[in-house]
Order: C-alpha cells, then sequence, then structure tokens
C-alpha cells in the first residue's frame, strides 16, 4: 500500500502524547497553530526558540558592518547600541593608504632628514631609515594578521611676537609657533567634529601638495646636475661662518685701488686697522666661499658617506678643506662661527627620525568607516609604507644643514623654495587631521569597551557615532606638544608611545600563534610568528637605543595601566612561568579563570572523554583519544574519565587498574591531560558526577565527548539509550557542548594521514557556531591537514537558496574561514510510505519491549509477593504465641492465594490484548514528522558527502517528553544511516566562534 502523507500542519510538539485518529495531519485546527508550516524540520524544532535556523541567521547576519568599537562578552548585546552608525563606503585607497601615507610624510621628512643625512653619513642613515622602516613594516604584517585588529617653519613677517634683541629671538619664535599652532589644531579639531567626510577631502588637496613638494625635491637634486643653485657658504678655514652680521666673505678687499678692510675683518679684530690685533685662528687662515649645494655631479655623495657626530656647541667644520690651527687656544664665544645647538649620535637620531615612519594605524584606526576592513587594512598599510620608504631612501642623497635661516632642502627644489614652505605646511596639517580621525576613534573603543573605567566617559559621541568627547580630549593632548614648541624634543617622547604600541602589536600576534588559539585565524597569507617576534625584538631594541631611561619609564608607565587594568578593568589571561613558583601559579590562575567564562575570542573546547570499559579495565575504544589528540593539538584542558559500577571499598583496586590502563593509553596517544575514575553504584549516577563535578575551580570542561552506544538495543547493555539520552539531557542543562562520534573505531589513528578528501559540515541550525570551529582545528592536525572544508546548509520552501549561499559565504569570510558552500533544496513536503511504515515499525517495537519490560516487571513482582506471603506467615505466627489470648481473630493476610491467581490472569489477559493492539497501532504523527526529517536529511547527507573523511551534523536535542526516548534513539539512528564516520554536534548555548579579531 502506498501512503503519501500531507505535510502542511503542526501536532503538539513531543512524543508519547495521545495517537491521531488518521495518519493523514489535516485538521483545520492544527492549521491554524502551524507556526512551522512547510518545514521539513521536526526533529530540531523544539529548539528553534534558542537555536534557529541557519537561514533565519543568515538573514540577520548577512549585513554585518565593520564596528569601531571592540567587543564585550557576547556581541549581540552591543548590537542596539550600534544600530544609528552609518554602514561604512571607504575603500582600500582612501579609507587606508591615503591616511598612512599622509600620516608617514610628516612634516621630519622635509626638515630633519637632511640634517640627519648630514650629521650621521649617507651609510648610518641608510641603517636608521632601514632599522625605523623594518620595524613598521614588520608590525604591519603583524597588524594585517590582527586585521585579517620639529620646528615647524613661520614666515617672519606673519610673526606676532618681535624679539627686541638677539637674546629674546629665540623666545619669541617659540611662542609665535605656540600661537600658530594653537589655532591650527582648534581649526583641525572642528573640521573633524564636523564630519570624516571632509577630512578625506581635505586629504586628497594636501597631500597632492605633499607630493608636489617631494616631486620638486627630486627635480631640483636632477637640475644640481647640470645647473647647481647659488648657495654660497662662506668659511674661515674649514669653519663655517654665520653671515647674519656681515655681507662679504672676505677679509678686505679693494677701493679704488686701496685695500679697505670688511665687516668680518672687524668681527675677529679689535680695530678696522690692518695693523689691528685679531684672532689667531683668523690671521692663520684663508676667508674663502664655496658652493653649499654643489650638484649631484660633483662627488659630494662619497664626501658624505660617513658620519660626523658633534658635541652641543661645537663650531661645524668642513671635513676635508684646509685649516691651520694656532698654537694658543682662542675663545670663539662671540665670534660668527656656526655652532651646533645639540650634541648628535646614532641613538638619538634614530629618536628624532622614528616619528617620520609612524602612521601606520592611521588605517585601522578608521576600520569602522572601512567597507573591508580585513582586505583593505593589510593591503593599504602595506602599500603606504612600501611608498614612503622607497622615498625616505631615495632622499637620502639629499643631505645638508639650514644655514643663514634656509632650509637646505627648500633652496634646492625646483622651481621655488616656497614648495618646500607649503609641503611641509600640508603634510603637518594632514597629518594632523589623519591623526585626530583616528586617535578618537581608537579611544572611544577603550572607553566603549570597559578596558580602563575612568575613561568610559569619552565612549560616548554625537548620534551618528562620531567621538565627541575623545576627539576633545586627543586636541588637549596634541596642545600640550604645541606648548613644547620642540620638535626634537617632542620627537623621542613620541617614538617611545609608537614603540611600545608597535612591541605589544607584534607580541599579541606571536603569543596569539604560539599558543594556537582557535579563534587566531588570520587569513593575510604572508604572516608568521617569527616575523612578529623579530618586529618585537626590533621594537624593544629601537626603545633603548631611542632613549634607554625615557624606555624605562614608558614601560613602568605600561606596567601601571596593565595592573590597573587588571585591578578595575578587563580580565586578561596570563600564563605562569618559573616552576619554583608552580604551585602559588596554579593556585592564582585558577582564582582568576573562577570570575567567569572566558571571552568568545579566548574560547577553546576544554574536553571531558566519556570511555567504556570492558571488565579487564581495558578502554574499549581507544580511537576516542586518538580523535581527542587530533581535536585538541595538546592545547587546553582534557580530562579522560570512566565509571565502574560498584561500592569504592569493594572496587578502588580495579579503579587503580583502569586509570593506570587509561593513562598508559594517554601517553600512547600523546594525549596531554587528567584522568578522573568514579566509583558508584549506578552507571548513569556516576555520568553524571563526572559531568557535573570533573575539574578543578574555573579549570573545568566545556565539552563532552563519548562514543555512539553501537548495541543501545540490546537491553543488558550497561550504557543502554537510557543512559545516553539522559547524558544528553545533562550536557545541555550543565550548559557544556556535546561530541558524540559514531563509528568511533573506524577514525583514523594518530600516524594515518589524509591524502585527500572532505571535512563535510552540515549546518542544519545554529547553536553557538561548532560545527565551524571543530574542522578548523582539525585540519590542525596533520592527520587531517590536506583535507578541504566543505559547509552544507539547507534552503526550504520560503528561503531564497541563491541569496542564502551568497551570506553564508560572506559570513565564512568575516570568520576567516575557508570553505566551499553548497545550499541543499528540500522542498519536498510528502511523507513516503517508506517513513510511515519505518515509523509504524519504531513504534511496534518500542511498544514490545515495554510489554516485554511489564512481563519482566511481572515476574519479579510475583517473587516480591511470595516474600511478602512468607513475611506476613512468620510475624502471624509471632504474634499468635505472644499475644493469642488478647487477640482471638486471625491475621488476615494481604495477597491471598486466591487474590493472587487471579491477579496473575488478569495481567495475562491484559498483555495478549496489548500485544493485540500493537498490530492495529496507528503511528504518532510528531513521531510521523520527525521520522520524515531523519529520512529526507539522511537521503540529501548521503547523496553528498557518503564519501567525505568526515561528516559533521548538528545533532537534534532528546524530546521534552520522556515517554518518547526509545524513539529519540531511532531516530538519530536513521539520520547517520550509511555514514562512516559521524561527528554529531550540540552546542554548550553561547558562541563559541566569533567574526571580529
Amino acid at each position: 500500500m502506498s501512503l503519501f502523507l500531507s505535510f502542511n500542519s503542526f501536532s503538539e510538539v513531543g512524543d508519547g502524547i495521545p495517537k491521531e485518529s488518521s495518519p493523514f495531519i489535516n485538521s483545520a485546527e492544527m492549521d491554524r497553530r502551524n507556526i512551522y508550516e512547510g518545514k521539513n524540520m521536526a526533529l530540531f524544532e523544539e529548539e528553534m526558540d534558542s537555536n534557529p535556523m541557519v537561514s533565519s541567521l543568515l538573514n540577520k547576519i548577512a549585513n554585518y558592518t565593520n564596528l569601531t568599537q571592540g567587543v564585550v562578552e557576547h556581541e549581540a548585546d552591543e548590537d542596539s547600541k550600534r544600530k544609528e552608525i552609518k554602514a561604512p563606503r571607504m575603500g582600500t585607497f582612501i579609507g587606508v593608504y591615503l591616511p598612512c601615507l599622509q600620516n608617514i610624510l610628516g612634516v621630519i621628512l622635509f626638515l630633519r632628514l637632511t640634517w640627519i643625512v648630514g650629521t650621521s653619513g649617507v651609510l648610518e642613515s641608510f641603517i636608521i631609515v632601514f632599522m625605523c622602516c623594518a620595524c613598521t613594516m614588520l608590525t604591519a604584517i603583524s597588524m594585517s594578521a590582527i586585521a585579517t585588529n620639529g620646528v615647524t617653519y613661520i614666515s617672519p613677517n606673519a610673526a606676532i611676537f618681535k624679539a627686541e634683541d638677539a637674546d629674546g629671538e629665540t623666545e619669541a619664535m617659540l611662542n609665535n609657533m605656540r600661537v600658530y599652532g594653537t589655532c591650527i589644531i582648534a581649526l583641525m579639531a572642528i573640521v573633524v567634529f564636523v564630519g570624516v567626510k571632509y577630512v578625506n577631502k581635505l586629504a586628497l588637496v594636501f597631500l597632492s601638495c605633499v607630493i608636489l613638494s617631494i616631486f620638486a625635491i627630486y627635480a631640483g637634486v636632477i637640475k644640481t646636475a647640470f645647473d647647481p643653485p647659488d648657495f654660497p657658504i662662506c668659511l674661515l678655514g674649514n669653519r663655517t661662518l654665520s653671515r647674519h652680521n656681515f655681507d662679504i666673505c672676505a677679509k678686505f678687499i679693494e677701493v679704488n685701488n686701496e685695500t679697505v678692510t670688511t665687516k668680518l675683518w672687524s668681527l675677529f679684530c679689535d680695530s678696522p686697522s690692518l695693523n689691528a690685533t685679531c684672532d689667531e685662528y683668523f690671521n692663520l687662515n684663508n676667508v674663502t666661499e664655496i658652493q653649499g649645494i654643489p650638484g649631484i655631479a660633483s662627488g659630494v655623495l662619497i664626501d658624505n658617506l660617513w658620519s660626523a657626530y658633534t658635541d652641543k656647541g661645537s663650531i661645524v667644520e668642513k671635513k676635508g678643506h684646509p685649516s691651520v690651527t694656532g698654537t694658543e687656544e682662542t675663545k670663539v664665544g662671540g665670534l660668527p662661527y656656526v655652532f651646533t645647538d645639540i650634541m648628535t649620535y646614532f641613538t638619538m637620531l634614530v629618536g628624532i627620525y622614528f616619528p617620520s615612519v609612524t602612521g601606520i594605524m592611521a588605517g585601522s584606526n578608521r576600520s569602522g568607516d572601512l567597507r573591508d576592513a580585513q582586505k583593505s587594512i593589510p593591503t593599504g598599510t602595506i602599500l603606504a609604507i612600501s611608498t614612503t620608504s622607497f622615498i625616505c631612501i631615495l632622499c637620502l642623497g639629499v643631505f645638508g644643514e639650514a644655514v643663514n635661516g634656509n632650509l637646505v632642502i627648500g633652496m634646492l627644489a625646483w622651481p621655488s623654495p616656497w614648495v618646500i614652505v607649503i609641503g611641509s605646511f600640508f603634510s603637518t596639517c594632514g597629518a594632523g587631521l589623519q591623526s585626530l580621525t583616528g586617535a578618537p576613534r581608537l579611544l572611544q573603543a577603550i572607553a566603549r569597551d570597559g578596558i580602563i573605567p575612568f575613561l568610559q566617559v569619552f565612549g560616548h559621541g554625537k548620534a551618528n557615532g562620531e567621538p565627541t568627547w575623545a576627539l576633545l580630549l586627543t586636541a588637549c593632548i596634541c596642545e600640550i606638544g604645541i606648548l613644547i614648541a620642540s620638535l626634537d624634543s617632542v620627537a623621542p617622547i613620541l617614538s617611545m608611545f609608537f614603540l611600545m604600541c608597535y612591541m605589544f602589536v607584534n607580541l599579541a600576534c606571536a603569543v596569539q600563534t604560539l599558543l594556537c588559539t582557535p579563534n587566531w585565524r588570520p587569513r593575510f597569507k604572508y604572516y608568521h610568528w617569527a616575523l612578529s617576534f623579530l618586529g618585537m625584538s626590533l621594537c624593544f631594541a629601537l626603545m633603548f637605543i631611542c632613549s634607554w631611561y625615557y624606555a624605562l619609564i614608558a614601560m613602568l608607565i605600561a606596567g601601571c595601566i596593565y595592573k590597573y587594568i587588571e585591578y578595575r578593568g578587563a580580565e586578561k589571561e596570563w600564563g605562569d612561568g618559573i616552576r619554583g613558583l608552580s604551585l602559588n601559579a596554579a593556585r592564582y590562575a585558577l582564582l582568576r579563570v573562577e570570575h567567569g567564562p572566558p571571552h568568545t575570542k579566548n574560547w577553546r573546547p576544554q574536553v571531558l572523554v566519556l570511555l567504556n570499559l570492558d571488565s579487564e579495565q581495558v578502554v574499549k575504544h581507544p580511537r576516542l583519544l586518538s580523535f581527542t589528540c587530533q581535536l585538541k593539538a595538546g592545547k587546553g584542558l582534557t580530562i579522560v574519565g570512566s565509571v565502574l559500577q560498584g561500592i569504592y571499598l569493594d572496587k578502588y583496586i580495579e579503579a587503580q587498574k583502569a586509570e593506570e590502563n587509561i593513562k598508559s593509553l594517554m601517553g600512547v596517544e600523546k594525549t596531554k591531560g587528567f584522568c578522573q575514575i568514579v566509583v558508584s553504584p549506578s552507571f548513569r549516577d556516576g555520568m553524571s558526577h563526572l559531568i557535573q563535578s570533573a575539574g578543578l575551580g574555573g579549570m573545568t570542561h566545556n565539552t563532552v565527548l563519548m562514543a555512539w552506544p553501537q548495541s543501545w538495543k540490546q537491553t543488558d547493555n550497561p550504557f543502554s539509550w537510557k543512559n545516553f539520552v539522559d547524558t544528553v539531557r545533562e550536557t545541555t542543562a550543565a550548559q557544556q557542548a556535546l561530541l558524540v562520534a559514531k563509528n568511533i573505531d573506524l577514525f583514523p589513528t594518530n600516524q594515518e594521514r589524509f591524502s585527500e578528501g572532505n571535512v563535510d559540515v552540515w549546518w542544519i541550525v545554529h547553536d553557538g557556531g561548532m560545527l565551524m570551529l571543530l574542522p578548523f582545528l582539525l585540519r590542525q592536525h596533520k592527520v587531517w591537514r590536506k583535507c578541504k572544508m566543505r559547509i552544507f546548509t539547507v534552503a526550504q520552501m520560503d528561503d531564497n537558496s541563491i541569496q542564502m549561499k551568497k551570506d553564508l559565504q560572506i559570513f565564512l569570510y568575516h570568520l576567516r574561514l575557508n570553505a566551499e558552500v553548497e545550499v541543499v533544496e528540500m522542498f519536498e513536503n510528502d511523507i513516503s510510505a517508506f517513513t510511515y511504515e519505518k515509523t509504524l515499525m519504531m513504534e511496534q517495537r518500542s511498544q514490545m519491549l515495554k510489554q516485554m519490560q511489564l512481563s519482566k516487571n511481572e515476574r519479579e513482582r510475583e517473587a516480591q509477593l511470595i516474600h511478602d506471603r512468607n513475611t506476613a506467615s512468620h510475624s502471624a505466627a509471632i504474634v499468635k504465641c505472644d499475644i493469642a489470648a488478647a487477640t482471638p481473630e486471625k491475621v488476615q493476610m494481604t495477597w491471598t492465594k486466591e487474590k493472587f491467581i487471579a491477579e496473575k490472569h488478569k495481567n495475562r489477559e491484559t498483555n495478549v490484548t496489548n500485544f493485540k493492539d500493537i498490530f492495529n497501532m496507528k503511528p504518532n504523527q510528531s513521531n510521523v514528522r520527525r521520522m520524515h526529517t531523519a529520512v529526507k536529511l539522511n537521503g540529501v547527507i548521503l547523496n553528498k558527502s557518503q564519501h567525505a573523511q568526515l561528516v559533521l551534523l548538528n545533532m537534534p536535542g532528546p524530546p521534552k517528553n520522556k515517554k518518547g526516548d526509545e524513539n529519540y534513539m531511532e531516530f538519530l539512528e536513521v539520520l547517520t544511516e550509511g555514514l562512516n564516520r559521524v561527528l554529531l554536534v550540540r552546542g554548550g548555548g553561547r558562541e563559541v566562534i566569533t567574526i571580529y579579531s
């Protein structure tokens, strides 16, 4: 007989409900209550409120946008706060490359690079530039992995403060810079406050001017080959003279055939007379005039290969120029020599130059405004660093110092020195705008995450998400640097902050990689932990190279901030170190992790492995430990547990033997963890004790791994279906994930290698992301490394399968997981006759088992009746002997012979009637629908994944009505029928994988 059941209505959920009067589900009343109409997922519908279908989940996350602020424990809690933030629109060029380029091409390139080359020489300048650029490039690589996480020139005529004498000239200039700097920082803050779009528009203009200035420098260098600029330098011997107080570079000149002394003569002699007493060095050396910029073809590059470091107050001398030194030391104070105003040495120059290569985080700080941060940040940042490094290295051929109040690089530029003035100004403004745009957003993210509690006020902003209060604080910090008014003083301090930041970025990447954190999955393929370690080491070295005392102060400040965060802010997890303090460190760590569950990004499966032992206390399924090793790779917590049935005083020897056998097997399988044996009168209670109490403090398991009970249909099996279902319920109640390996003996050993094949994930409902995380963890092990990951999900009648596939691909991209995606359509709602008959056979078998159990109970009750009768007779005889006179009546038996025989015949008649009813019964419609889900899913899984190396599948939960537990086992059996290796997965009620970096 062929039956086709219309799957258009919904019956009450759960097994054990009254049977329908008809096998056809077409009640109008049921149609009105049908909330899952047209769905083929009856096995999962009881948990739909907590574990939604994948199609509905993808619909929610398809419009994911990068957010500026960090995440708290659960990302969903912050959704309401972020709805008003506009969707990002900036790409790699506008959002990352230009901001980084503009930040890096700062004023130091124009004001200090030529001075550094002139002081340290070309070779050492190259080392300085290379070290600094290498530091930022290595940090950018680490940052890509995380994401995949001077004296400003003022025109003298524009001066506000005028100097009355030479002594007040420097202070007046500093005051001018303070006023102009304050005005400019205020204007830039207003621009940033108005909106990022105006910053981006100005950025293009400013950067264009900077690039034109750089091209003007190169054009000027080329021009010097055939037409050097007129830039005379006056020398006395080899000493450079300052021409502020004289105009003619000569001791005397001929006027009307008469020798007349010059103003320079009067500066070194006591009178303008030729017979005057003059400075000895002045008398012994000639005054000559040379070109300060001799041109690229003059060979001056060779002359400047080596360094010429000087002390503060030293006379600037030209190497290789003739000079005669007197026998007596003469005072040089008050003489028109050019003196160095700062002591120069290699490490000091590194500290001054390093800020010119910073700004590499300008793009990452604006990740909330990027269209695709994971793609744009690595590409844009590395391209910007490459571009600016190329520019800086080329500029090493341009050398010299500021002489006569003029910028040498300005005199070199073509066609006018004003090109450099404009470029310097706009480079300062451009970098300032980018800093004022990115830094407040970073500060706002830190404040919103609650990492540093007293900063939480800066997490607020405008309705569109702009960080108003953070911008105000950033502007105030910038004002402090303006009031200092010394580029050489501010640069080393900035270097410490940048180096400290870059060092921790590299350290975080290296540690994440070495610890094999499951959620550390950088898509940036050129990343390696060794590069992060090298970058961290280089940053640390540069900190002490720049300034050892600043480095110590910076480390002290960082330590104080960490301790404050540890005491008042977000929790951090750190490992212990020295073996001699292992006990204290273990206690400290246990107390720390006791505070609460780890963040989603730090979540990893801490596994409790439930093993079955035979009568000789030998593990029945050793492959379960092999699979544990492949899943864990020696990371995290592993507890291997088993239960012995009995009393501990009688079984402690067997318990010790079992523990030795399990530890021995753990050594063979290289499973790092702990063994725990429980002896309990009830096997079921022992399992419950392990699930509840395994571990210590915060070091407890969050995942239970067990083998599928192959012989669950055998009633004498110690791990019967009832024990299995109760274990599933207890793990759910304890909010622990559950992994059930079916056909575990077919799983590979640790020595096997799959050279090809697929690990297939069948994602039916979303229960925390375990299905996504497990294949990634397995593929870290050499057994599964060459297997490809495929993800299947199911589309039903109301779903758009094409859009689902697109949304799933986007979701996987944000998860940094590489997998093939396929959406399988399950549109047929008719229940086949095969499903109907299979359900009927299942219920008949279940009913027969119940009757057999009743017959067994009847035999036990008969034995109990005989025992009660004998006990009652014995008690009656005692009473008759002791108090015969007081109680002449007969003792009334509870069970008489006649009553016993009548009850026996009654039970037999009932059993016969019940067995007749079995063959006339109709299947429960809820069970029919569940069987339909199992049969249909099994069909599509076999069609796609029959030859897969491993199939991971959502494990439906047991029915809420416990009367249907035996049917639940049958549903799971049908669902996985015909598959070689299956891992049934149930989540623990929390997210274990995140799209955030």
